[in-house]
């Protein structure tokens, strides 16, 4: 009788295992792509089509060309094209928030990780606490406080909120703390740079990916946030496009029956809204993935 080697014994075991394995992977893939994937091409599509071929036809059907532009007009025709205003509102809270952002973050980083002062360890493990901390906990004293300062309502009660960004004082505390050559800060010391010299002149050129990452970070956490512009804008005219979606929400009569009587906002504007508000984010990210790609990575080894 002949012995079959160990090895190959094992192999023709390892194999029904494999493709069982290969099988389950496949599965699981083929749910996250029904659960994941096809309500994005829906999205997609259903501004190619009306309400009744929505209703009716294949959910990824292809509608046509002039129905995306009724919808389109139909959604900037609504209130007077208040939608476009919404989108400028995003545009001037998630831009002016950044510019402070970027003011804040990169200065605070900055100094607890490269100076010694008397409650360095107690500010930067507060900023750890703060960033952990769930949005929704700060929104009642932050509201208070805006309402004491009479900022309700007004530009300020978005963007100075927005500003506050804990988690980018992290990234660059990180950044500098293990990627910032020592002996090159030491150098320049020695030609005579100032710390303002030093900061401006060779940490921050040398910052720009961790930049990038916290620019982005931020503008895509301000442009999608809810909540708060919800709670400090009481105006319509003052929302911006995640809230507006809300207020369009409540006008398409397949939600709203009553408010909606008589309106050109079906599915098709809403899902039109949808995109509209995600393709700035999208093609922010598209056209910076490099940037993102070196922040992340920026801080991954010690100089």
């Amino acid at each position: 009788m002949t012995d079959i080697p160990l090895a190959a014994r094992t192999g023709r075991l390892a194999r029904p295992s494999k493709l069982l394995s290969f099988a389950v992977v496949g599965a699981l893939l083929a749910v996250l792509l029904v659960f994941f994937v096809l309500p994005v091409i829906w999205l997609l599509l259903a501004p190619s089509k009306t309400a009744g071929q929505i209703t009716h036809d294949n959910p990824l059907s292809f509608g046509s060309l002039g129905q995306i532009g009724t919808a389109w007009n139909h959604l900037f025709d609504f209130q007077d094209g208040v939608m476009a205003h919404w989108l400028l509102n995003s545009a001037i809270y998630s831009g002016g928030s950044l510019i402070l952002t970027l003011a804040v973050s990169i200065t605070a980083g900055y100094a607890l990780a490269l100076t010694k002062f008397k409650g360095r360890k107690t500010l930067l493990t507060v900023t750890l606490v703060t960033m952990i901390m769930p949005q929704a906990t700060l929104v009642l004293p932050l509201f208070l406080e805006l309402n004491k300062f009479h900022l309700i309502g007004t530009v300020w009660s978005v963007i100075l909120p927005f500003s506050f960004y804990p988690f980018g004082v992290y990234l660059v505390y990180i950044y500098f703390g293990s990627s910032l050559p020592r002996d090159l800060l030491s150098a320049a010391r020695m030609d005579g740079c100032n710390e303002w010299q030093l900061f401006t002149k060779i940490a921050l050129p040398l910052a720009k990916p961790v930049v990038g990452l916290v620019a982005f970070f931020s503008f895509v956490g301000n442009w999608n946030n809810f909540f708060l512009p919800y709670l400090v804008l009481p105006d319509s005219d003052q929302f911006p496009v995640q809230v507006g979606l809300n207020q369009l929400l409540t006008s398409t009569p397949s939600f709203n029956p009553v408010a909606g009587a008589g309106l050109n906002i079906t599915i098709p504007e809403l899902a039109l809204a949808i995109v509209v508000a995600i393709l700035p984010v999208l093609v922010l990210f598209l056209f910076s993935q490099r940037t993102l790609v070196s922040g992340m990575l920026a801080g991954a080894t010690k100089e």
